[in-house]
């Protein structure tokens, strides 16, 4: 039985089915999907007590987000499961752009020297949601206090001043519990979002899309292909990534007003595929799907004491792997200001900063996918000449090459207007001000970003003096001598 098959967390009676009144509790997750997944663990880590809901009782079907970036990797090294995850994915840095039918530039993203991690790796989601999911079954058996219901579909969100009452159904039933604190992370239908009354405002694209997990013997390259206007799918657009266990995603542009049943039938997908990849291939199907997107937001990511993250706080189209990579941001976000909260380090006003920081980050995400967009998909004719001509001079013109826009990959946001950091008046390299994501670093026999580890720490370089302070703020102060060499 495949992964995505396969019962991992069943649904079993929760004493909270029996209880006189709801039962309360500090955090409740609901969605175990990756980013759900991830604020589950990360509190658990804290020994913040959290329960996770989800309506199924397997993980997701297909392989559906599968490039993750080197942020999500380092996100996963601090959760405590990167070495697995890496372990699994299938590392790449070269891709190729073809025009037609002929290839007119290469790329290659090589990997900055003193990280740890790569740029990017491919992982089917299945599998790491499946890898989450062992790693919480790790925490669980360490006596940490996390909790993952499956079959409990939330149906009812009533918000108080204090807490948010959920209705949960069940195989056996509906019951209620209590949270101090929601995080929905239930994806682009979230039931919470509609509960609440909450809408995307956004752009909705009318272009289809199939996504075909193939299974197949092929000597292509580690490398992600992206054509403009193939021979094999006149006028729209493909890509062609490799994933682990001799399994290849493949995405075709269908256009607008498609019959989606019609064209998700193997007896239509094959021939498609065939004329993709030749007649001396076998390949065998795994999964198909035809999907829309939109690159849209709710207006704000807080909502009293719902917590909104991942695709139930904005979309965007999946030009670009940023769709979970920045679900992930999002509870990374989060998680250390809900323990803070939670703890009493801090009032729950911190909490507005996660929208005051994940927002823009969102914005910026569903402008660059937008962009993506529309250069593959131009909407005019002016904009498909446009387009047509870039390509062309990208071919013999290196210059033209950075207007090419096949999905710019992502890169984490960088916090500029943070309400929780002062102006940068010292004039350091732009990689240090205030709001960046903290850069690995080779640091004796380890890695900076392990050795922070979760809490603030006040970093000393060469001879700053260690007894610098940090007024005010519970900071571990670490000195440190760049690695020779």
């Amino acid at each position: 039985m495949r992964t995505f098959e396969t019962p991992l967390y069943p649904y079993e009676r929760s004493p909270d089915h029996d209880a006189p009144a709801p039962a309360r509790h500090p955090v409740v997750v609901v969605g175990a999907g990756p980013a759900g997944l991830a604020a589950a663990i990360d509190l658990a880590r804290r020994d913040i007590p959290v329960v996770l809901l989800d309506e199924n009782d397997r993980v997701s079907h297909g392989s559906r987000a599968i490039c993750f970036a080197k942020r999500a990797l380092e996100i996963f090294d601090r959760l405590g499961c990167g070495d697995e995850i890496v372990d699994h994915g299938v590392t790449w840095s070269r891709g190729k752009v073809f025009f037609r039918d002929r290839r007119i530039y290469e790329f290659d993203l090589l990997a900055e020297e003193g990280h740890r991690r790569p740029a990017f790796i491919n992982l089917q989601q299945y599998r790491l949601e499946e890898l989450l999911v062992r790693r919480l079954r790790d925490l669980q058996s360490e006596g940490r206090p996390v909790e993952l219901r499956g079959g409990s579909r939330v149906t009812k969100v009533e918000p108080a001043a204090d807490s948010v009452l959920l209705t949960v159904d069940t195989p056996e039933g509906p019951y209620r519990l209590e949270a101090e604190w929601v995080v929905a992370c239930d994806g682009a239908g979230s039931t919470v979002r509609r509960e609440l009354g909450l809408e995307f405002a956004g752009r909705v694209f009318e272009d289809h899309f199939l996504i075909a997990d193939v299974v197949m013997k092929a000597d292509f390259p580690t490398e992600r292909w992206f054509w403009f206007d193939p021979p094999f799918n006149p006028g729209q657009s493909a890509l062609l990534h490799k994933q682990p266990e001799g399994l290849w995603r493949i995405d075709l542009q269908l256009g607008p007003g498609v019959d989606r049943e019609e064209e998700q039938r193997p007896e239509n997908v094959v021939p498609r595929l065939r004329q993709m990849l030749g007649d001396d291939i076998e390949f065998e199907i795994e999964w198909i799907s035809v999907y829309t997107f939109q690159c849209a937001r709710i207006d704000r990511f807080r909502h009293g004491r719902v917590l909104f993250a991942g695709d139930a706080a904005h979309q965007v189209s999946p030009f670009g792997a940023r769709g979970a990579n920045s679900g992930l941001q999002d509870v990374d976000n989060l998680v250390w200001k809900l323990e803070r909260v939670l703890r009493g380090g801090s009032p729950d006003s911190l909490l507005d900063s996660y929208d005051a920081e994940r927002v823009p980050a969102a914005d910026e995400n569903i402008l660059n996918s937008t962009r993506s967009t529309d250069f593959i998909s131009p909407k005019s004719e002016t904009s498909r000449l446009f387009r047509d001509t870039v390509l062309n001079l990208a071919e013999t013109q290196p210059m033209a090459r950075p207007l090419v826009n096949s999905g710019r990959l992502s890169l984490p946001h960088v916090y500029l207007d943070s309400p929780l950091q002062s102006p940068d008046t010292d004039g350091l390299p732009a990689r240090t001000r205030p709001g960046s994501p903290a850069v690995d670093a080779p640091i004796g026999d380890g890695w900076l970003l392990a050795r922070l580890g979760d809490h603030f720490q006040l970093l000393a370089l060469g001879n700053c003096a260690a007894e610098t302070g940090c007024a005010g703020v519970p900071a571990g102060i670490r000195r440190e001598a760049p690695a020779s060499g």
